[in-house]
């Protein structure tokens, strides 16, 4: 496995307790960096950090839906340590049905986190990155983004927010040391899947020309190279990490 150098980095991982957000925290951490992990479950932050039991990593239990929390916290972080790197992955997909049937109250509330999560770190974090002059920002977006998955309206929509919303920032920061990409994951086997039916699970994995779920180690070695030095070129960018699925 190729090891990224992300020495004296301080990265922010949001949904850090569980899923793709703990497999890279622990990549992070092995690649030199300091890693504070977001995620709104604090007995699982606990949980986590106890098991890892490393001195460069912390956490703060943040909901990236409250503006004014994610700002406070962002503020509090910055007092003793420059944000180099944010990974804007916590997400939720929400139940299936037809956007006829959508309950009102889930679909706003899976945009708001999936959505508005990603513009309110990226808008508190951004102007410390422009002040160091350095920063590299990975949304996690979906293939769903893309292709809109049928009974998934609300992350379909809120995953398509997020991929326009890094080609704006990646070009309005295009001018400095800061890249700003979205990855599009097809399914992987993480506790996401649960949220979702089977028959909804099956109709994914049947879109996938490799015929299995990405795994998620494949999808932490894409988000370390694209949050390291060595991606010193490439932002604004979607890149594509779905077994063949959709390749635009």
């Amino acid at each position: 496995m190729h090891q990224f150098d992300l020495k004296n980095k301080t990265a922010i991982i949001t949904g850090g307790a569980q899923g793709f957000g703990l497999d890279i925290t622990k990549r992070f951490l092995n690649s030199g960096a300091n890693a504070i992990i977001w995620d709104i479950d604090e007995n699982e932050l606990i949980k986590v950090s106890k098991e890892i039991n490393n001195p460069n990593l912390s956490f703060n239990v943040v909901d990236v839906s409250n503006f004014k929390q994610v700002k406070d916290t962002v503020d509090e972080i910055s007092k003793s340590s420059n944000i180099d790197i944010l990974i804007n992955n916590a997400g939720i997909t929400g139940s299936t049905a037809t956007l006829w049937d959508y309950d009102v109250d889930e679909w706003n509330k899976i945009v708001q986190i999936n959505l508005m999560g990603t513009f309110n770190c990226c808008k508190s974090v951004v102007p410390y990155m422009i002040k160091n002059d350095y920063g590299r920002i990975v949304n996690v977006a979906s293939v769903a983004g893309k292709d809109g998955n049928a009974n998934a309206s609300a992350y379909s929509s809120a995953k398509a927010g997020a991929i326009g919303l890094t080609k704006s920032l990646g070009k309005e920061l295009a001018n400095k040391n800061i890249a700003v990409n979205a990855v599009t994951p097809a399914g992987a086997k993480t506790r996401i899947l649960d949220q979702m039916s089977k028959e909804h699970v099956a109709r994914m994995l049947s879109k996938v020309p490799r015929c299995r779920f990405l795994e998620v180690e494949e999808f932490t070695s894409l988000i370390c190279w694209l949050s390291s030095e060595e991606n010193s070129f490439s932002t604004a960018a979607v890149f594509d990490i779905s077994g063949g699925r959709s390749t635009y």
